[in-house]
C-alpha cells in the first residue's frame, strides 16, 4: 500500500473516531440526543464563512531560527493529515467554534461576534497568549480570556476546560492566526511569571525524577520506547493527537506529561501550568502557528 493510500486510510479512521467522540461527548449524559447533536455538527460546516473566519492555508515551513516544530518529529502519515484540511480531524472542532462565534449566550444577549465582529479580526491575537490580563493582572491563557469575556461581557457561565465548547472556540480563535509567528512576551508584567515558568521547566518531578529539559532539549531527536522526542514546542495547540482521538489544549498535554513521569498532575487552567505554558510558548517564538496541528 502506498503512502497516499495509507494516509487516506488513517485520516478516514481518525475522522470517524473524532465524529464518534464528538457525538458521545455532546450527547446528554449518553442518553439520547446523539443524532441531534451530530446533525448540528453537520449543519455547522458552513459556519466558517458565516463567522467571517480568516481562510488560511496549512503551514508549510516548520523550522525557523534553529527551532524545529513538533511536526518534523511526526510520521509522514501524520504530517499528511495536517497538511490537508480536508483530512485534518481537528476541523470538526474549528467548525464547532465557528458556530459558537455567532451564538448568543448569557444575560447580556451577546455573542463573541457582538464585540469582535468578524472572526478574521482576531488574526494576530492568539499567538500572543499566554499574556498578563490588563484587567486582572493575572496570567491568562487564551482559555482564561475566553471565560473572562463570557462572564464579564456576555454575562454567561464559564466554559469548562477540555469540553467541546471550550476546545471549539479556542481552536477556532487560534486558527485565525494560522501561519503567523508565535509572539508571546516575557517582559514587563510577564517577567515574573516567565521566570517561574522557566524554573518549572527545569525542575525535576515525579517518581522518574526528570524535568521537561531532559526530554525536549537534552534528548530531542532520540527515541523513548516507540516515541521520537520532539523539542517541546507549543506552536500547534490546540491540536489533535491520534492517541487521544480528539483535540486537546496545552494543559491537557501537560497533564499527560506529568502522569508519564509519575508526578501529581496539575488541574487544567492552574497557575503552574499557565506559567509553564508561557515559558514553553516563548521557546516557540518565531515558529509559525500551525493550529490546529496534528500529532501522533
Amino acid at each position: 500500500m502506498g503512502l497516499k493510500a495509507r494516509s487516506a486510510g488513517i485520516a478516514a479512521a481518525a475522522a470517524v473516531s473524532a465524529t464518534v467522540a464528538l457525538a458521545s461527548l455532546w450527547s446528554e449524559g449518553g442518553r439520547g440526543g446523539v443524532n441531534a447533536q451530530t446533525q448540528q455538527v453537520a449543519q455547522a460546516l458552513p459556519a466558517l464563512a458565516t463567522a467571517g473566519s480568516f481562510q488560511s492555508q496549512p503551514v508549510t515551513q516548520f523550522e525557523r531560527e534553529g527551532k524545529k516544530s513538533g511536526f518534523l518529529f511526526a510520521t509522514p502519515e501524520t504530517q499528511a493529515m495536517q497538511k490537508d484540511d480536508d483530512d485534518n480531524p481537528a476541523f470538526l472542532w474549528v467548525e464547532h467554534g465557528a458556530a459558537m462565534w455567532t451564538k448568543v449566550d448569557g444575560d447580556a444577549g451577546k455573542s463573541c461576534a457582538s464585540c469582535h465582529g468578524e472572526a478574521a479580526k482576531m488574526r494576530g491575537v492568539g499567538v500572543t497568549y499566554p499574556k498578563v490580563s490588563k484587567e486582572t493582572g493575572k496570567l491568562f491563557a487564551l482559555e482564561h480570556q475566553i471565560n473572562y469575556c463570557r462572564t464579564e461581557r456576555m454575562k454567561a457561565p464559564e466554559l469548562k476546560w477540555e469540553t467541546q465548547d471550550m476546545l471549539g472556540i479556542s481552536t477556532f480563535v487560534m486558527y485565525q492566526s494560522r501561519g503567523l509567528p508565535m509572539n508571546v512576551s516575557n517582559e514587563g508584567p510577564a517577567k515574573q511569571f516567565f521566570d517561574e515558568g522557566e524554573t518549572l521547566y527545569n525542575t525535576r518531578r515525579g517518581q522518574l525524577n526528570v524535568a521537561c529539559i531532559h526530554c525536549h532539549e537534552l534528548n530531542s531527536g532520540n527515541y523513548i520506547r516507540a516515541d521520537l522526542l520532539s523539542e517541546g514546542r507549543a506552536n500547534g495547540f490546540p491540536l489533535y493527537r491520534l492517541k487521544w482521538a480528539r483535540v486537546g489544549s496545552f494543559h491537557y498535554r501537560m497533564e499527560e506529561c506529568y502522569s508519564q513521569v509519575r508526578a501529581t498532575p496539575e488541574p487544567y487552567g492552574s497557575e503552574e501550568l499557565t506559567k509553564l505554558q508561557l515559558y514553553v510558548t516563548w521557546r516557540s517564538n518565531g515558529l509559525l502557528n500551525e493550529a490546529p496541528g496534528v500529532r501522533r
